[in-house]
């Protein structure tokens, strides 16, 4: 059993850093509106760990992600095209930025952080709800989020073997951590007219209805979302 273990922590030690390929050349505009947005989050929440941003380019599908072991978050130049304003783009930084904190943390500098991730579902609904309080403090717009996702993210039939949770039910729980803690943005929705906005309150319609049901009933349950 000793050799077992030392064999698999050998194997965890041996592993290669991640890294990721960057095209190198002057940064252009959309190496300068990640960084801008990136470094804003980061120093209106005081986060207290080296993180580094890197566009990836000639991407095809709109996205970002998280590299555990060296602190740098990609993002996809083809996410940037599908994002209309800096909020938007802010939105899924802090989601991402959320992820590298995590990664930060624990034994050996988070060394082995990556195995909270394991229980991926609750992960995202973390980073999500944690990415709200980092846009609220660098004074970006919350509901933001809520547009990028329901922009980008796509809506599979079931979740059961997926990393992520449905994108419904993220948005859903997304827009309940905003009604409960900074209802303000919902009283002066500058998203109210927004395409994409209205069409996730058409889609959202029934879990909505949910969480106006729980809150009439004063109940602390967790609303099952669709």
């Amino acid at each position: 059993m000793k050799k077992i273990v030392f064999a698999v922590l050998l194997m965890l030690f041996s592993l290669p850093v991640f890294a990721i390929t960057v095209e190198v050349k002057t940064a252009g505009k959309n190496e300068k509106i990640v960084n801008e947005v990136g470094y804003k989050i980061l120093n209106a929440n005081r986060i207290p760990y080296k993180i580094t941003f890197y566009v990836i380019n000639n991407s095809k599908q709109p996205n970002a992600a998280t590299y555990y072991r060296n602190g740098v978050i990609g993002v996809y130049d083809s996410l940037i095209k599908y994002t209309e304003d800096e909020n938007e783009i802010a939105g899924i930084l802090a989601h991402e930025i959320s992820h590298a904190v995590d990664y930060r943390q624990g034994i050996f500098r988070g060394y082995f952080s990556f195995l909270n991730s394991l229980n991926s579902k609750n992960y995202e609904y973390k980073a999500d709800k944690r990415a709200v309080d980092y846009l609220v403090k660098a004074n970006y717009n919350p509901l933001a989020l809520i547009v990028a996702l329901n922009r980008i993210a796509p809506e599979y039939r079931y979740d059961a073997f997926s990393s992520h949770p449905l994108t419904s039910r993220r948005l859903a729980t997304i827009y309940e951590y905003i009604y409960v803690k900074y209802p303000e943005y919902l009283v002066q929705n500058e998203y109210k007219d927004n395409m994409i906005y209205q069409n996730f309150l058409i889609t959202s319609k029934e879990n909505r209805k949910r969480l106006e049901e729980k809150i009439k009933s004063n109940s602390n349950k967790k609303v099952k979302y669709l």
